[in-house]
């Protein structure tokens, strides 16, 4: 068996060298990390809430395990020729202590340790001629990374006023998504560099998604007590990194038509995929139907994809999708076309399928005005600035000033600054444009503490479509406030363009449909969402570019639109939309989800002890009166490694020895495979039969789709097995194995002999 041929894959590579690099270092990135705690972390959190003025970190400690990076992946295809990007596996398990105090409340809390584990992506750019040859560095995550906190005293944090709408799950969700993109940390390597542009990212595209219909089900629903099988009330959850989409639920049907389409922003490729799973709406937990995962960057390629895909991790069923890669120009000579193709040229609306996108770059703000009643034309809050005047309160103090930024019907907030007339901001804002020839974007500075407006400006966007390149950088002279108050902000707007490339009639596309990273028993295997949720791009209207959609014609009576859940009640400055689409900021976390208990596979030896119970007496039968071995119930050889590179646990089973004889003919063992905790029969793998023998040879190879940092909180269940027919009484257990994959090495691979037992719970590795 040449191991290296099966879980060797080239383009990840150990970097046992970066490791070691990591762990000298470590000492100096802690004082770093410390550094950045008090520094800038500290004051952000004493500014974001007047009720947290008095928080301040009483001992950061974040322990002497370093990061640990399991693979390096870098690219060399579909890059700029002046960066570089590489996608770093990591893994860190913090026996960290963090203590922290919010004086003004008696509030003591901490951390005792920190999990983290994900892909990390950076990006090196620009690439330079001189020393150190690198302009920047730039940081973040593709996808949300698995992070789990260990905190203390949690619940004195979650009584303070200003956080008791939290809990340690929204908690979780907020720090994961702001480590995602659009998200990202830029650190500027020399001083000379010029960062506007890392600041300004643009979309690499815009991915418009027709979620149209689904074919053959499963059949969730049961009734009489599960005796007799009914339809399903299917919806779908579709992931662009972390913009989420939810569909209507059809009613009773197996076959259903959503006829929906959503619009995603699609910043980083390659990397970058299209996640889609299907659930059945039940009233306490929804179960799972399938999932579909999709490479964005042969979407690209496609332009235009048309096509039914099978769903995974289910037995049956598959999904219609129409997928369009939308290209972003800087020019307007493709307008036309965008208006005509999504139909804006003929209505009046304000919203619906897009023809541009708006990119906005706040930076900052000077000399906005002190005295809030005398720049108040509007009269918001007047009577209490009044009735402060009266009191004798002093009132010109420096504002707490905030940005609302709207196009239609979408409207953004920019974070507050405490205390200033002069904020900087340095936010990034995307909006989607349905017309930019009727459309125009309004910006109003507004005072948090005293609730009125600071000066207000609106620019059509026309005047975008006038300029070079559609951008516009400069400061803005704001109405109805100071004489020289202004804010400076760069904006730009892309036409959207899909851009079909000439096929010949039997052209075969290469879209790529991956298998899911992660289980899903471990990401939503039933569970009733909890997330805001996004409606279509104006589902109601007929769609140009989609033909097979009918958008007036009624799919199905029972079919009802999901409304958005009340529950639980999100901060608003975080759940914030990225697009007009009302994009949830947050993804799916499974700790928000109560998690049904699998049901077991018949034929698992787990959901029969008499199984184990029957082994046992075999055992003393064999024994009677001597001593057995050390392996009494004999050996068997696996190889077990995890493909980072697939996703993939991959697990060969190679071969038994000394089992214990079934009859006078001696076995017919088999060996069945299960990922715990998942115990169903699509769960379950398992060998041919190897006829009469106690020593077979299987040489079979199986694999399981779970991420790295999942598997290793999964346990292999092994059981050798003899085969018999249908009620034979030679059917039962030979023995049984549990294998623990909480490892490092996991990720190299090993090739052992285990003893085999009566339970499983000892795995012991034979000499």
């Amino acid at each position: 068996m040449n191991l290296c041929s099966l879980v060797h894959f080239p383009d990840t590579e150990r970097a046992e060298w970066l490791n070691k690099t990591v762990k000298q270092m470590w000492p100096f990135i802690c004082q770093f990390i410390e550094k950045l705690f008090r520094e800038t972390i500290e004051p952000a959190v004493r500014g974001a809430n007047h009720h947290l003025s008095t928080f301040s970190f009483t001992k950061i400690d974040i322990g002497d395990q370093p990061i640990r990076i399991n693979g390096v992946k870098v690219y060399t295809e579909n890059v700029d020729k002046r960066q570089i990007v590489l996608d770093l596996q990591i893994s860190f398990v913090g026996n960290c202590e963090i203590d922290l105090v919010i004086k003004r409340y008696f509030c003591r809390a901490g951390v005792k340790s920190i999990q983290i584990h994900g892909t990390m992506r950076v990006i090196l750019e620009p690439l330079i001629g001189d020393m150190p040859l690198i302009g920047a560095l730039s940081i973040f995550f593709l996808r949300k990374p698995l992070l789990e906190i260990n905190w203390t005293g949690l619940t004195n944090l979650l009584d303070v006023p200003g956080l008791n709408g939290l809990s340690d799950t929204i908690i979780l969700d907020i720090i994961s998504n702001y480590l995602v993109l659009p998200n990202r940390i830029t650190v500027p390597l020399v001083s000379e560099v010029q960062l506007a542009q890392l600041r300004f990212p643009i979309p690499k595209g815009v991915v418009r998604i027709h979620f149209i219909e689904a074919q053959d089900l499963e059949g969730k629903d049961t009734y009489l007590k599960g005796i007799v099988k009914g339809k399903s009330d299917p919806y779908g959850i579709v992931r662009v990194g972390n913009q989420i989409f939810q569909s209507k639920v059809i009613k009773e049907n197996l076959n259903p038509k959503w006829n929906e389409v959503y619009e995603a922003l699609v910043y980083e490729h390659p990397g970058q995929e299209l996640e889609i799973e299907l659930f059945d709406e039940d009233p306490d937990k929804d179960d799972f139907l399938g999932s579909l995962m999709i490479d964005l960057i042969e979407v690209e390629k496609e332009r235009f994809l048309d096509e039914w895909f099978t769903l995974d991790e289910v037995s049956k069923g598959k999904l219609h999708l129409k997928l369009e890669w939308l290209t972003l120009m800087s020019t307007a000579e493709n307008l036309d076309k965008a208006l005509t193709s999504v139909k804006a040229d003929k209505d009046q609306a304000n919203d619906g399928l897009s023809s541009a996108l708006l990119i906005l770059y706040l930076d900052s703000a000077r000399n906005l005005p002190q005295n809030p009643l005398e720049f108040n034309p509007d009269g918001l809050k007047k009577a209490a600035v009044q009735k402060a005047l009266k009191s004798g309160k002093k009132i010109n103090s420096n504002p707490n000033p905030l940005v609302l930024l709207s196009v239609g019907h979408n409207a953004q907030e920019s974070k507050i600054r405490y205390k200033t007339n002069e904020p900087v901001w340095e936010e990034h804002f995307t909006f989607f444009i349905h017309n930019p020839r009727r459309q125009e974007l309004e910006v109003e500075v507004k005072d948090e503490q005293h609730q009125c407006s600071l000066g207000n400006f609106k620019l059509p966007l026309t005047q975008l479509l006038e300029r070079e390149d559609l951008t516009m950088h400069q400061r803005f002279h704001l109405n109805n406030s100071g004489p020289n108050s202004t804010i400076n902000m760069k904006i730009a707007l892309r036409v959207l363009s899909l851009e079909k490339q000439e096929r010949s009639p039997d052209h075969q596309h290469s879209a790529q449909v991956k298998r899911p990273s992660v289980s899903k028993d471990t990401r939503k295997s039933s569970f009733k969402p909890q997330v805001p949720v996004s409606p279509p791009a104006d589902s109601n209207k007929p769609v140009q570019a989609s033909p097979v959609i009918d958008s007036d014609k009624k799919t199905d009576m029972g079919e009802k639109s999901r409304t958005p859940n009340a529950s639980p009640q999100w901060p608003t400055d975080l759940s914030r939309s990225s697009s007009s689409l009302h994009v949830s900021n947050f993804t799916s976390s499974p700790s928000h989800f109560s998690v049904k208990e699998p049901t077991p596979s018949i034929a698992s030896d787990i959901s029969l002890p008499i199984a184990t119970q029957e082994l046992r007496q075999r055992l003393r039968q064999l024994e009677n009166g001597t001593t057995l071995g050390q392996s009494p119930l004999g050996q068997i050889q696996l190889t077990i490694r995890h493909s980072s590179q697939r996703n993939k646990l991959m697990v060969v089973v190679l071969s038994c020895r000394n089992l214990i004889a079934f009859s006078e003919e001696g076995s017919d063992p088999y060996v069945r495979l299960y990922l715990l905790p998942d115990k169903r029969r699509s769960g379950r793998r398992k060998t041919h039969v190897s006829k009469k023998t106690l020593n077979p040879v299987f040489d079979q190879t199986f694999d399981f789709s779970v991420s790295f940092p999942e598997v290793q909180r999964r346990t292999l269940d092994v059981a050798v097995k003899n085969s018999g027919g249908f009620l034979s009484k030679d059917k039962g257990l030979l023995g049984k194995l549990l294998i623990p994959l909480a490892s490092d090495e996991l990720s190299k691979g090993w090739t052992k002999w285990y003893d085999l037992t009566e339970e499983g719970t000892r795995p012991h590795v034979a000499p």
